[in-house]
């Protein structure tokens, strides 16, 4: 049975309107791609599935190195999720996995922030109360506003990763200095994080998996697990995946986000937007 009677015009041409706004934009051209340097992709391969990470140094070089650095040495290799949180989180990286330890390298000054310079490749979405938020490589950002540049010291400004589904940040204790190994990558939006925790990556491909990975507080045996963590750049030729990633400043990244802008309205989200990958 149907309800649906006739419209009139005005109201059959606001529906049609909204459809076409609701609708899905074209697939990405070869421009809309880039191809991001394989030091800077971690390939988690878990019980659950594979997940690839973007790790984004402009942001936290200091935590980047140090992901990098653990990874080559083989610390994450068969660490436990050993606390996860559905709606929330799923944290790892602990030698002992139990959460309470991390490596024998020295714990990481904070890098909540960041100072954003002329030549950062961050492209904004929109611009709230003085604010502009928009992604800087696949990692969503949001900054002071660049007129701001004009009064600081340094011409720059200040800048964070704000914490949206995929966004991977680093653990730490009440110390804000006290960072060392254990990461946590976001199941669901936590903006609540932003300048609290230290992001430095998102997650690019495999955020259902990160989904799937068995919850509790701490989690009960058995544990999922990363069984291999390695650098993109290290896997052997044959074993390695090729990546492209939505380059922001590519038009396929304008059309999406204002069709998200004209379709959220005042609700919009830097979170809104999903940007496909490809991997072969």
């Amino acid at each position: 049975m149907t309800l649906l009677r006739a419209l009139p015009p005005c109201l059959a041409l606001l529906i049609s309107a909204s459809a076409a706004t609701a609708a899905a934009p074209s697939k990405p051209t070869e421009r809309d791609w880039r191809t991001p340097a394989p030091e800077t992709i971690l390939v988690i391969d878990t019980n659950k599935g594979r997940v690839l990470v973007e790790l984004v140094p402009e942001v936290a070089p200091n935590h980047v190195a140090r992901l990098q650095e653990l990874t080559r040495a083989g610390v994450y290799d068969g660490r436990t999720f050993f606390r996860v949180i559905d709606r929330f989180m799923a944290q790892t990286g602990d030698p002992t996995n139990t959460g309470e330890g991390g490596s024998d390298k020295p714990n990481l000054k904070a890098e909540f922030t960041f100072r954003r310079t002329a030549e950062t490749p961050f492209v904004p979405m929109a611009a709230p109360a003085g604010l502009e938020v928009g992604y800087l490589k696949s990692l969503p950002v949001v900054s002071q506003a660049w007129s701001w540049s004009e009064m600081t010291s340094d011409h720059k400004v200040a800048a964070w990763g704000t914490y949206c589904p995929g966004v991977v940040g680093m653990a730490r204790d009440e110390d804000n200095n006290s960072a060392n190994s254990q990461f946590f990558l976001m199941r669901q939006p936590y903006p609540s994080l932003d300048k609290r925790y230290t992001a430095f990556g998102r997650v690019v491909s495999g955020l259902d998996v990160v989904r799937a990975i068995k919850t509790g507080e701490p989690v009960a045996a058995p544990q999922d697990q990363m069984l291999k963590v390695r650098l993109l750049s290290d896997m052997p030729e044959a074993e390695r995946p090729k990546v492209r990633l939505i380059d922001p400043k590519g038009p396929w990244f304008a059309a999406e986000t204002q069709r998200l802008r004209a379709l959220k309205g005042a609700d919009f989200s830097v979170c809104d937007l999903e940007p496909p990958v490809e991997i072969r």
